[in-house]
């Protein structure tokens, strides 16, 4: 089996808006148990070894596969073409989610 990397989410905003809730109010501590469990979760759900090998793969390799998608989701930004940063200064869990230089600090 191989790892699917093509659009695969029926409401790709809503599940990101949906990652986003469940870090809110967290510390960084909190937010990493989190991924950590939903890790756990979502790999035995999968319950493929090789396939979940795949995927550490393209996460560690920092390229995103070819077969994802470059079309405009969420904020408008292509994902391939313009990755999430962090100023360090927005109110969110993980530094990747913040939104760049007008973020405010709550």
């Amino acid at each position: 089996m191989r790892l699917n990397t093509d659009p695969n989410l029926d409401a790709p905003d809503d599940t990101y808006a949906a990652l986003l809730e469940a870090h809110r109010d967290l510390a960084d501590e909190q937010s990493a148990l989190l991924n950590a469990r939903l890790i756990l979760l979502l790999a035995n759900h999968i319950g493929n070894a090789e396939v979940l090998r795949q995927a550490i793969a393209v996460a560690r390799s920092g390229a995103a596969p070819t077969a994802l998608p470059t079309a405009r989701v969420g904020v408008g930004m292509t994902i391939a073409d313009h990755r999430l940063h962090g100023s360090g200064r927005a109110a969110f869990p993980h530094p990747a989610l913040a939104s760049g230089d007008d973020a405010k600090a709550t």
